[in-house]
């Protein structure tokens, strides 16, 4: 099963699922620093809780999302939300022009493409000159049981490697910091409990 296909099966359950991985305090310190009235891309939307910041502190978003299933549950969610754009896209060809947005979000997506440094590039595409990108992942871990339950491509990743991809596709202004708190997930069968530090990663155009 690759990711679109587990994300397809667990759109429903999505929203409960994610409240037990990580806390609140992720979208809070994501969103610290945007303008009302700007246009955001949450890549990789989920069921919206990046979205739900935005449109909290009045930015226009487009959500983009590889599973329709998943963006079938946002829209109900966020049916009376009218300054939401949804676009079903890929990592390496997302449905934005060049040059749209003020800020590409990207929670917990990088760990699920094939080429990090790829999606990162397109997402720098997106933005318009000095636009920011901000990505809150996980930092690199050995919980192998997330790659076979949760079909998470990548193990976490090494924050050195995160500032390298980031200078590649031209950002400057980059800052690399932790959360503060973990991501957490317990193995199907009980016997291992995954505790993961999350990083925030930032750039600008």
């Amino acid at each position: 099963m690759n990711s679109k296909d587990y994300f397809d099966r667990v759109a429903q359950d999505w929203d409960e699922m994610r409240e037990n991985f990580f806390s609140d305090e992720v979208r809070v310190t994501a969103l610290s620093t945007v303008q009302k009235g700007k246009i955001a891309a949450d890549i990789g939307a989920g069921t919206g809780f990046i979205s739900e910041g935005l449109i909290q502190a009045g930015l226009q978003v487009i959500a983009v999302d590889q599973s329709e299933a998943i963006l079938k549950e946002m829209k109900r969610k966020f049916a009376d939300i009218e300054t939401i754009d949804y676009r079903v896209g890929q990592a390496q060809n997302l449905p934005i022009p060049d040059e749209t947005v003020d800020y590409a979000f990207a929670n917990m997506y990088l760990h699920h493409v094939e080429s990090p440094p790829e999606a990162i590039a397109e997402m720098v595409r997106i933005l318009k000159p000095s636009g920011k990108l901000v990505i809150t992942d996980l930092d690199e871990h050995e919980f192998d049981f997330l790659r076979k339950e949760h079909h998470d491509r990548w193990m976490g990743f090494k924050r050195a490697d995160i500032a390298e991809w980031f200078q590649g596709a031209g950002l400057t202004e980059i800052r690399i910091d932790s959360i503060g708190t973990c991501c957490e997930a317990q193995s199907s069968c009980g016997s291992e409990f995954a505790s993961i530090g999350i990083f925030i990663a930032s750039g600008k155009k």
